[in-house]
């Protein structure tokens, strides 16, 4: 399984943001609680739900579409 097969995008969830795999566990708040300083194991202990390839799928989704928004011409 690649990792990013573990994010999905359903308009009816999350209002469309892309979530965890069968989860309503947004990137966005993966993200937000990395850069609060929270750990994997912190993450993994408060979502029980998730995998650490879940997490690692977060932050390959973000590093994917950064890429994407760079590759634009100014």
């Amino acid at each position: 399984m690649d990792l990013l097969d573990r994010i999905q995008i359903e308009p009816g969830r999350r209002s469309g943001k892309p979530c965890i795999r069968d989860t309503r566990i947004t990137v966005q708040d993966v993200l937000e609680y990395l850069a609060a300083g929270m750990s994997e194991a912190d993450i993994l202990a408060k979502f029980p739900q998730l995998e650490a390839d879940d997490i690692r799928a977060c932050l390959r989704f973000a590093a994917e579409r950064e890429r994407r928004l760079l590759s634009f011409p100014a």
